[in-house]
């Protein structure tokens, strides 16, 4: 029977490199946090204790996952390096026994697919550490993993510390740890900071381990997408532009067209029809559903809380914000809807414009269904049109005091 598995997410860095006042991992790629989908991609490969380790601006980090009562939450107070920041969750595992997968919180492209893998292999070969490896032709930045002459790994030196010939080794460290636990806390009271940067590195478990004649595992099993952590606004656009590519590439295999793929935007949380066509330059942010044979586009830009049913056309430069659309309805151009619940078949006309906002408050509009709305119209919230209406164009229609048209 397999060991349980808890996972140590490290996420105490501030990134200097960033330039930036919030979290690194709180910084968002296609919609959400990047810690989020590392998180994610744990749970999805069995891991059910998941510890994170937060530093600068904690109480943001924890308060962006306050919906999530599985996670725990420690305090890395002085950044001492990733040795450092593993053993303070000595606590907070206390009691556990089983495997402990280590993992930077840097890392969105991260699978859960590759995560299996090195579990699966920790487990099945009984090592005392199992890492992931990737290959890279420019390994810039990361540590470079030292095997022997029958391709043993040996250790990891930290880039900082390498020698030229070392520089050269192209199997780089992405930070994708698997221990013993009980071997890793005893291994992490030997570890010094004799290196340039004066920290604990959690690389030199590996080596501790290995001295005692144990078995440390290095598995070639990371691409080299999901080594990609983020430490600049540059990183974090092309990480956005991969996951960017897998969101369309996964709607796409599931019946969704996307005209023009480089100059369409959806987030991750977004969900969409099959036979649905998103046409280009097309915006689609947040929790937004779009049922089957819709036609989204081109310019449309769809906004947290929009649902459209099925067969719904939204085009040209129209903006909807948490709003929901009846099957067979219209909104072909140029409209602004916010804060509306839209009846079955019905038709928006072209610069119609929802005013949901009176300056203090939002306020909902509701238009029963078949209804015609005409062109250049504006509807003052709140409001409710009943049914089959069919409001002249150029009309400006504000709700009575009991809210009806």
């Amino acid at each position: 029977m397999a060991k349980p598995t808890a996972a140590i997410i490290l996420a105490a860095g501030k990134s200097t490199r960033m330039v930036t006042d919030m979290p690194k991992v709180l910084h968002e790629v296609c919609g959400r946090p990047m810690l989020a989908y590392v998180i994610d991609a744990c749970r999805a490969a069995g891991v059910k204790r998941i510890v994170c380790v937060v530093g600068y601006k904690k109480d943001d980090v924890i308060a962006a996952f306050k919906d999530e009562p599985d996670l725990s939450w420690v305090e890395q107070r002085e950044q001492k390096g990733t040795g450092h920041a593993v053993q303070v969750c000595r606590d907070a595992l206390e009691g556990f026994d089983g495997h402990v997968l280590v993992i930077a919180g840097d890392m969105p492209l991260v699978r859960a697919e590759t995560l299996d893998l090195l579990l699966k292999t920790h487990e099945r070969e009984t090592a005392a550490v199992t890492i992931g490896t990737g290959i890279l032709e420019d390994p810039t930045g990361y540590g470079r993993i030292i095997r022997d002459e029958y391709g043993n790994l040996q250790g990891i030196v930290e880039e900082t510390d390498c020698t030229p010939e070392q520089r050269k080794i192209k199997e780089i460290n992405p930070s994708y740890y698997c221990f013993d636990k009980k071997l890793l806390f005893t291994a992490l009271e030997e570890i010094k900071p004799d290196n340039v940067k004066g920290e604990y590195y959690l690389t030199d478990v590996l080596k501790i381990l290995a001295q005692r004649g144990l078995r440390a595992l290095a598995i070639r099993a990371v691409a080299p997408e999901e080594a990609m952590g983020v430490n600049s606004r540059e990183q974090l656009a092309e990480v956005g532009r991969i996951m960017q590519n897998r969101i369309q590439r996964n709607l796409m295999r599931n019946g969704v067209t996307i005209v023009d793929p480089p100059n369409t935007w959806i987030d991750i949380r977004a969900e969409i029809g099959q036979d649905t066509v998103i046409y280009p330059f097309t915006y689609i942010h947040g929790r937004v559903r779009i049922g089957r044979h819709c036609a989204v586009g081109p310019f449309a830009y769809l906004r947290e809380g929009t649902e459209l049913k099925d067969d719904v056309v939204v085009g040209v430069f129209t903006e909807i914000k948490n709003t929901g659309i009846g099957s067979g309805s219209r909104v072909r151009h140029l409209s602004y809807i916010g804060d509306a619940t839209i009846g079955e078949r019905v038709n928006i006309g072209a610069g119609t414009i929802f005013a949901n906002f009176d300056g203090r408050q939002i306020h909902r509009s509701v238009v029963g269904d078949e209804t015609y709305v005409g062109n250049g119209s504006i509807l003052v919230a709140p409001i409710t049109v009943p049914e089959k209406q069919h409001i002249a164009h150029g009309s400006v229609v504000r709700g009575e005091r009991d809210g009806k048209a």
